[in-house]
């Protein structure tokens, strides 16, 4: 069967009709011949609608795929069209995290001492939740929002949205972080009488510093890096870390600022929180005698990381000449507790630590070291009294050779044994001192073997929620993506102590869980797809409920309909 069209003069011309033709062949002649089944009338006069419901019933009988190429092409509606799809399970658990840890409840109350008309509290989870699954810039993220992640309750978000929800951040930022560490100190029941300190630094790769203003010091400054890069300009920020590892408390500085100058402000911050009895770990960078003073205002004490060799000469500390019985741990390291300055005012405590592991592979890299020495000495064809050679000179300053080498009167590069036996004596071994009389030297000195956490915080927070690229200029905005990075690492520590899964593994596993929106004619739905065993397990362990098997049906207005 086909439609056809034929031609028939009229009085008044050519008038041309439709049919619904079927081809026969004819019995006596063979020849196909057209028969007429039914006539639709003039062309000028068909009824178009009725020709319309035809196609769509005779579409029925074809192929899905058929059917709504025909439906298409004849401008109708399809009863069904698929929307389009969003990650949601990453973005769903970190919101549940959000609000088990009572970080939406303090911003609400916050924000409710302020008048916003747009939903600050969404937007500073949105941003939060992309530093842990898919860093980048905020301009970027008005496309994630809209296109990529779902968060609930924020369809999109413009960027300018995003920066006045970070200036809300940076001027509650004080209150936010304490309120959020007694939360979730609360909820989980968090030692909080030893906290770990220690500095990092991220730079901007800009040409030159910025400059003082008015007397505001400028953020972004040349500075002793940790990131290789001292040709840029950078700052410095500090983490307070419990024993599990969680960040509480954050502050930023120029990147200028040395260690030994921070623990003031870090006390005083601290001090405002009521916290108690708190022992500070810090590294060596910190240690100073107005630091150690300052850790022990209201009543604090500290476990302090001290430098073997002190002086131009790099003498061994006076703790590494006193006697004493090296006591053996259950981890293989040896202590021994040193007092130094008896009863006096100055006196100090020590704890002497020796990795005999640690021992045996410095004294075997020294042996080589020196036979290397000895070596270049050798072809070097010294002569008493004579000026030295340029290789002669490059030995004696070099960074590792020059350590080992002496000049004697007649100007002659000998082995410096003294420095040897020196060396050999500090193999394996590193110092640790407290103010806290009431801890054993075994607690001390894991006390202090714990700072590892915050350097792990430290790696993940260039490495897992990219602190960097920042792509900020003014010092507010520096010091609230910092904010959003702590608040980032926050959420995904606690997870992971929980779960006792990496964040890369638990994101692997909620990457596939996303949410789908269809059209039909009663209206949208968005429906998630079925949460597989493992994700299942990860949201009951964090004691969450996973996203709802339809997250959204809306139905058609009047106005649409």
């Amino acid at each position: 069967m086909y439609i056809r069209t034929t031609k028939t003069k009229t009085k008044n011309g050519i008038a041309e009709y439709v049919q619904l033709a079927h081809n026969q062949r004819d019995p006596k002649t063979g020849v196909p011949k057209a028969v007429v089944l039914y006539n639709f009338g003039r062309i000028d006069q068909l009824d178009l609608d009725a020709l319309r419901r035809l196609v769509k019933s005779v579409s029925r009988f074809l192929g899905p795929q058929e059917a709504v190429t025909i439906r298409e092409q004849l401008g109708a509606e399809s009863p069904f069209e698929f929307l389009g799809s969003r990650q949601i399970g990453g973005s769903w658990l970190l919101d549940g995290m959000w609000k088990r840890l009572g970080i939406e409840k303090t911003l609400q109350q916050l924000l409710s001492e302020r008048d916003f008309r747009t939903p600050i509290e969404r937007m500073l989870l949105a941003m939060v939740a992309n530093r842990a699954l898919a860093p980048a810039s905020k301009l970027h993220l008005e496309h994630w929002v809209a296109r990529e992640a779902l968060i609930d309750e924020l369809p999109d978000v413009d960027v300018h949205q995003l920066y006045r929800a970070m200036d809300f951040l940076i001027e509650a930022a004080d209150e936010i972080q304490e309120r959020v560490f007694f939360s979730v100190a609360s909820l989980l029941n968090l030692e909080v009488d030893l906290l770990f300190l220690d500095t990092t630094t991220t730079y901007f790769e800009i040409e030159g510093e910025d400059e003082d203003h008015e007397g505001q010091k400028a953020l972004r400054k040349w500075g002793y890096g940790k990131d290789n890069h001292p040709e840029l300009a950078q700052v410095v920020i500090a983490f307070a870390v419990t024993r599990d590892g969680l960040p509480v408390r954050c502050w930023v500085w120029p990147g200028n600022t040395a260690d030994e100058n921070i623990v003031e402000q870090v006390k005083k911050d601290l001090n405002g929180w009521k916290l108690g009895r708190v022992l500070m770990v810090e590294d060596t960078g910190f240690n100073s005698e107005e630091n150690r003073r300052i850790l022990q205002q209201a009543g604090g004490h500290y476990i302090s990381g001290e430098k073997m060799r002190l002086g131009s000469q790099g003498k061994p500390h006076e703790a590494f000449s006193r006697k004493g019985k090296y006591q053996k741990l259950d981890n293989g390291l040896e202590i021994k507790e040193v007092i130094i300055g008896g009863d006096s005012e100055a006196r100090r405590r020590f704890v002497i630590v020796r990795n005999p592991e640690e021992a045996k592979r410095d004294s075997q890299k020294r042996q080589e070291i020196v036979k290397e020495v000895e070596r270049r000495l050798e072809e070097l064809r010294q002569l008493e009294g004579e000026p030295h050679q340029k290789a002669a000179c490059a030995l004696r300053s070099h960074q590792v050779y020059g350590r080992y080498l002496r000049q004697t009167r007649t100007g002659k590069l000998v082995l410096n044994h003294a420095k040897i036996r020196s060396e050999e004596h500090l193999a394996g071994k590193y110092l640790v001192s407290t103010s806290d009389d009431q801890l054993s030297a075994r607690d001390v000195v894991l006390g202090y073997k714990q700072l590892a956490v915050i350097e792990r915080v430290f790696k993940d927070l260039k490495h897992l929620v990219d602190i960097r690229p920042v792509y900020h200029r003014l010092a507010d905005r520096i010091r609230a993506h910092v904010l959003l990075c702590w608040l980032g690492m926050l959420l995904i520590r606690v997870a992971e102590n929980e779960t006792e899964q990496t964040w890369h593994e638990m994101k692997k596993a909620l990457s596939t869980l996303h949410v789908g929106g269809h059209r039909t004619h009663s209206g949208e739905v968005w429906q998630t797809n079925p949460a597989d065993a493992e994700q299942k397990k990860l949201f009951e362990t964090l004691q969450l409920k996973p996203p709802p098997r339809y997250y959204s049906i809306s139905t058609p207005t009047r106005e649409s309909m």
